[in-house]
């Protein structure tokens, strides 16, 4: 399991590198919808049969809407495209022939939660890696994110001998915690200092350790909901890594405070 972790790393990084640096952005930016939409559907084969399969199909035309309309700047559309994730299943509900139940309600709420989870924080890398050099901040926090999960890792595998949540995420401890925050903040340091991106100063510390502690919020949260439903993996479309929602857990924490940050204080 673990050398298949590496394997797949040592093929999928250059790639990103590729598509996220030098590449065409259209292509990264359909690469972020197509991991959206796989992960959507993780998402609701995890939670299933709760959510209708029509409901699933027409929060994936939305989803790919929204990142097709983000990547032309129809910034615009993106309110009522919100609107419609929770409108366009209540409509669903309503000309459905049932009789009244309030778990139609939460059969609802299931499918709204599915993108407002999981779409709209990718979509988010859209929006920062379109502003003036966005594609160093995706590549900040990328680097953060992975230093974190990287250092959390073999820290806690190596001197982890505190449970941080049992109940929810057994093998992950205190120390493991403590090391991959210390390994995620130094590395965005460092990335941001070869770069020049941001100066060396105490809000680089604060975004870096703030994008860290929400990537392993973001997993965290991952495991609650594989717990809930009985799951080990959201899938095992990546070898050693699991389902595309396993390996995109922690963006999805990370990126809305990443894009905060850039939203209040540099862009």
């Amino acid at each position: 399991m673990h050398a298949k972790r590496w394997m797949t790393a040592v093929v999928a990084v250059p790639m990103l590198i590729f598509l996220i640096g030098p590449g065409p952005q259209w292509l990264f930016h359909a690469l972020l919808a197509a991991t959206a939409l796989l992960a959507l559907h993780e998402f609701y084969r995890m939670i299933q049969p709760q959510v209708a399969p029509i409901a699933r199909i027409i929060s994936m035309v939305l989803t790919a809407f929204l990142f097709f309309s983000l990547s032309l700047r129809w910034i615009i559309l993106t309110p009522g495209i919100f609107a419609l994730y929770a409108f366009l299943p209540l409509l669903l509900s309503l000309f459905h022939d049932m009789p009244p139940d309030k778990k139609h309600t939460a059969t609802v709420a299931s499918a709204v939660l599915g993108p407002v989870y999981v779409c709209i924080p990718l979509a988010l890398l859209v929006l920062i890696d379109i502003q003036p050099f966005g594609h160093r901040w995706i590549f900040f926090l990328l680097v953060v994110v992975f230093a974190t999960d990287t250092g959390a890792f073999y820290t806690g595998r190596t001197w982890g001998r505190h449970k941080l949540y049992e109940s929810v995420s057994p093998e992950k401890t205190w120390e493991g915690t403590v090391g991959g925050f210390l390994a995620g903040t130094a590395a965005g340091v460092l990335f941001a200092a070869y770069t020049g991106i941001h100066p060396i100063n105490a809000p680089l510390f604060l975004v870096a350790a703030l994008v860290g502690t929400a990537g392993q919020l973001g997993d965290l949260v991952e495991s609650m909901l594989k717990r809930n439903h009985g799951v080990k993996d959201s899938g095992n479309l990546l070898p050693g890594h699991g389902g595309l929602l396993d390996r995109v857990d922690s963006l999805l924490g990370a990126a809305p405070v990443m894009y905060i940050y850039l939203t209040l204080f540099r862009i």
